[in-house]
């Protein structure tokens, strides 16, 4: 399961405010089926540059699944059977830090888990041994300096940081919750960087985040948060991660033929 055979596609998990992606040249479109069952949508293949790419909208297309209710195993089975051996996932968050606030773009280093309930590994049932992955760091370090390079060539605001605090949704957390949270270390706050993380760790896929800031957390701003806010950030936001994504998938499919 581990092992990093052929040398396929870059894979994208689009999130909130990025279920397609405009300068994608689409060669074909599959509905897949895996042993975790379907994915949140059909796997779109196309061409970024000269890069081929695999997109998947993790809420669907249309957006109609929520954070606690998304096939996580489903949908990183259906990349790696697809080829895919490096994947970016692209998630709106909230800003903890007093630096990311709303149309900032943030790269995180490390995150913490705060979700329960969720189908979380792949290693489960009748399995022949137990098996612990090492999950210390959690995103790609190559992929991650990468996009760091590629954001700032570009002139793209981003912090090239953070601890992603990963809630259990679908409801917003408390003010008392973000304050908890920022005392634990976290600069960001969203509710699907897990187990997006650890399924792809132990499939043997490199992934990283990219993250857009779409609204302050709970209690950072004073105001409460609505949606007319969060549509606001992600206009003014989504662009700047739409230019890192298309100017650094050459060389996401070069650490691809890296590992190979």
């Amino acid at each position: 399961m581990t092992a990093i055979a052929d040398i396929g596609p870059v894979g994208i998990i689009g999130g909130t405010g990025l279920t397609s992606l405009s300068d994608l040249h689409i060669v074909g479109e599959e509905q897949v089926d895996t042993a975790w069952g379907a994915p949140s949508s059909s796997l779109v293949r196309g061409r970024l540059g000269q890069q081929a790419v695999i997109f998947l909208a993790r809420h669907g297309n249309p957006h109609r699944i929520p954070p606690h209710e998304v096939n996580y195993r489903a949908n990183l089975q259906a990349l790696f059977n697809a080829g895919v051996r490096t994947v970016v996932g692209v998630n709106a968050v909230g800003g903890i830090h007093q630096k990311m606030g709303p149309a900032h773009v943030v790269i995180p280093d490390q995150l913490i888990d705060y979700t329960w309930g969720r189908a979380s590994t792949f290693f489960e049932g009748e399995l022949e041994q137990v098996t612990h992955i090492d999950f210390t760091w959690p995103y790609d370090q190559s992929a991650r300096e990468l996009l760091i390079r590629v954001a700032t060539e570009a002139g793209v605001p981003f912090s090239d940081f953070g601890v992603y605090g990963a809630t259990q949704g679908p409801r917003l957390e408390t003010a008392a919750e973000i304050r908890r949270m920022e005392r634990d270390g976290c600069d960001i706050v969203g509710m699907t960087g897990m187990p997006e993380a650890v399924l792809a760790a132990e499939l043997g896929m490199r992934y990283v985040s990219l993250g857009l800031v779409v609204n302050w957390a709970a209690g950072k701003s004073d105001h409460i948060i609505t949606m007319a806010e969060i549509e606001e950030a992600i206009e003014q936001g989504m662009s700047g991660v739409r230019l890192i994504l298309e100017r650094s998938m050459a060389g996401l499919g070069q650490l691809s033929r890296q590992s190979a």
